[in-house]
Formats: structure tokens, C-alpha cells, sequence
């Protein structure tokens, strides 16, 4: 259940499947989360040229065990312990994640919660045969928040807002069904929890260019609705960022409680994207793409990342405010096959390479895991990015 950013403007790579995908035009969706793709949008995948092996020329490119010895990605079954093959959604540890899997007889689609020891506790399960959607994952130390869709005969169907205690054995409560018209871009922003409240985007009814800021307590209760101009997304509280892209119209930062705007400049040859701190920028040359660069929203620091052959493997730009996630493959190649996974360390100016078979790659709070086996996964790994010093 992911949309694509307005910079998403070629094939990708996919996310595990949890579900349909969000609509990137932003097409009204009778509060159901919109059917792109049955491949989810881990990054942004460019049309690649042949192969160059360096992701930025004149840099050498070491291996994660050469630079952060003590790091040691941890690889996790691909399957629960009671059959079904897992996709996790949100790692809350290196080891411990929630993720979807099949119940063992293939009728519902589980939301679980499995333990570093491979224990499982099911959060939510929904028949298989309603088409169910989780999504919008968010996380405020023991209680975890998502997203859940069934869509109807009618093409309007019920989008619910659930949360659970990780810590305890109580059942997930419902905090509301009042969720507007859901925008979701597999960002780990789609959905964030700020001071006991959870927030996230919906298309205004009736205004295509406007935006409802929608909230609601995590202990349930009535929704909050607040319309902006023009179109959103969430980002890192208390910031929005615009769906412009540079050649679109500008794009935006805009602060929800001190009103700031920051418009980011970009040329008609730039795709752009931006966090609060970082911008993504993907330099088009006449045949294609050139390489990806970052810059802060007012234009400096701008640093490059890697040559036209790369692609952003993760819709959040620079994790952490420092990593950008980079995968590299031969043209030849299917989102699914083998990639070199490679990090761009910001504050060190290097790339790193951190697998040479990845499939499919996601990051949430600060973990990021990807599939190995094709498109049969035969195991996930972690790698905590939080301990690299």
C-alpha cells in the first residue's frame, strides 16, 4: 500500500505486498487506499544505461564489514514459525518486527507482531477474500498504529485506523473509521505520532488541489481536519512537503506550526524531493538520467550520491538525515533480482556497499532490511543503521 512520490516517474523497486498500492495523482478514492501496482514502491527505479560498477566516480567503494566492522546485518526467516511466508512492514528492532503473513489454512491476511525468538502474536487478521490492505505504519515506543482497507463491490469501501500495545497482551483497538480519502506513499511518514496523536494526509472531498491534515488520539475519539492548499504528503512532524518536483512547479516545505514555508529552486532538468533536512535530486541528462544528488532545502551542501546506473532504493530521502539508500543494477536485471545495495554515508562524503543479492528494500525508523531468493524470498535481513558510528 504505497504511492509514489511526483518524482517517481519510472519503473521501481517493489516493497513486499501488503496490499494495493495509493493512487499518485491523487484521484479521490472513496477512503480506500488506491490500486497502483501489485508491486509496492520501495524506491524510485530510473531507466539504467549499461552498468557502471562505481555509483560516484573517483570514489572507492568499500564494504560495510571494512568501515563498521561491528556491524553485522542479522538475517530473519522468510517464513513464520507456523508455515505461511512473512513480509515484515516495521522492524522495531534489528530481530523483532510486525510484519503481514497468510493465517496457516489461507483465509485471512495477519497483521502480527514476531518476537526476536520467532514467536508470533496475530494483532489483526481480515478474510483474504475482501482484498485487505495494511498500511501507514507508526511507531511511539509501545504503542503501533496502521492503516487498514477492504474494498467495496461499489469501489468505496472502509478504511479503518487501528493501534495496539506492543507490550502487552491486549486486544488492537479501533481509533476511527472517519479517515477521509487516504494518501499513502510507503513513506515512514505516511502516518506519525506527535504528542499522543496520530496523523496523516487524505484528499480534500470536492478540491482536488487541497489536502486534509487529518488526527485523531491514540486513545480514540473524534477526528481533527485541517485543509491545506495544494498537494501533500506528511513528513517528519510538524512538516509537509509538496507534490512539486522541479519541472511540475517548485517544491515545498511547509511548517504546520509556525506556518513557514521553504520553496526548494530546481532547474527543468532536476526531479526533486525533500525531507525537512535533505533534497533528493535526480540531474536528467539528454538520454536519460544523469546521477543523484543531495542538497538542503536552500540549495547548499550539494554533494553527489551516484551516477545515472543507481536508483533510489527507498521512497525517504536520507535516513537519519544521513544515509540515502542506493541500489545498482545492469538494465538486463528485474526489480526483483539481484542488486548491489549500497548506503551513502552524508556526513562521511562515501558509499558503502552492503549486499551484493538484495531483492526487495524498505526503511522505517532508522532499520533497513532487504529480501534475498528473487521473487520467491527465501530470507530477510536487518541492518539497525541507528548503530553505525
Amino acid at each position: 500500500m504505497t504511492a509514489q512520490p511526483a518524482t517517481d516517474t519510472a519503473t521501481r523497486t517493489p516493497a513486499p505486498v501488503t496490499g494495493p498500492t495509493v493512487n499518485p495523482r491523487r484521484h479521490r478514492l472513496g477512503g480506500l487506499i488506491g490500486l497502483v501496482a501489485a508491486l509496492g514502491a520501495g524506491g524510485v527505479l530510473l531507466a539504467l544505461p549499461t552498468a557502471d560498477p562505481d555509483p560516484s566516480p573517483g570514489t572507492q567503494v568499500r564494504t560495510i564489514e571494512q568501515v563498521w566492522p561491528d556491524a553485522r546485518p542479522v538475517e530473519i526467516p522468510a517464513a513464520l514459525s507456523d508455515g505461511p511466508a512473512y513480509s515484515p512492514v516495521f522492524f522495531l528492532d534489528a530481530r523483532a518486527s510486525v510484519g503481514t503473513a497468510p493465517s496457516p489454512e489461507g483465509t485471512h491476511l495477519r497483521l502480527v507482531l514476531r518476537a526476536a525468538d520467532g514467536t508470533i502474536r496475530e494483532l489483526r487478521r481480515l478474510p483474504i477474500a475482501d482484498g485487505p490492505v495494511y498500511a501507514g505504519f507508526a511507531r511511539d515506543g509501545d504503542e503501533f498504529a496502521w492503516a487498514e482497507s477492504v474494498p467495496g463491490a461499489d469501489g468505496h469501501g472502509r478504511t479503518e485506523v487501528w493501534a495496539a500495545n506492543l507490550a502487552t497482551a491486549q486486544p488492537a483497538r479501533r481509533l476511527t473509521a472517519d479517515t477521509g480519502d487516504v494518501v499513502f506513499f510507503n513513506s515512514q511518514y505516511d502516518m506519525v505520532i506527535n504528542s499522543g496523536r496520530l496523523y496523516w494526509a487524505s484528499v480534500a472531498p470536492d478540491e482536488e488541489t487541497a489536502t486534509e491534515i487529518r488526527s485523531v488520539a491514540l486513545t480514540g475519539g473524534a477526528v481533527s481536519v485541517r485543509t491545506e492548499q495544494g498537494a501533500w504528503s506528511v513528513s517528519a512532524y510538524p512538516w509537509l512537503v509538496s507534490a512539486g518536483t522541479g519541472t511540475s512547479g517548485p517544491v515545498q516545505l511547509r511548517n504546520l506550526e509556525q506556518r513557514k514555508v521553504i520553496e526548494v529552486d530546481a532547474t527543468g532538468s532536476e526531479l526533486v524531493t525533500c525531507s525537512p533536512t535533505w533534497c533528493r535530486v535526480l540531474v536528467l541528462a539528454a538520454d536519460g538520467p544523469g546521477r543523484i544528488e543531495l542538497m538542503r532545502p536552500d540549495g547548499t551542501d550539494r554533494q553527489q550520491v551516484a551516477g545515472g546506473v543507481a536508483t533510489a532504493a527507498v521512497i525517504d530521502v536520507a535516513v537519519l538525515d544521513r544515509f540515502e539508500v542506493v541500489s545498482l543494477a545492469d538494465a538486463q536485471r528485474t526489480a526483483t533480482d539481484s542488486q548491489q545495495l549500497l548506503l551513502y554515508d552524508v556526513r562521511e562524503k562515501r558509499t558503502v556497499v552492503v549486499s551484493d543479492g538484495s531483492g526487495l528494500v524498505l526503511c522505517r525508523d532508522g532499520i533497513l532490511w532487504w529480501s534475498t531468493g528473487g521473487s520467491d524470498v527465501t530470507a530477510w535481513h536487518t541492518l539497525d543503521l541507528r548503530t553505525l558510528k
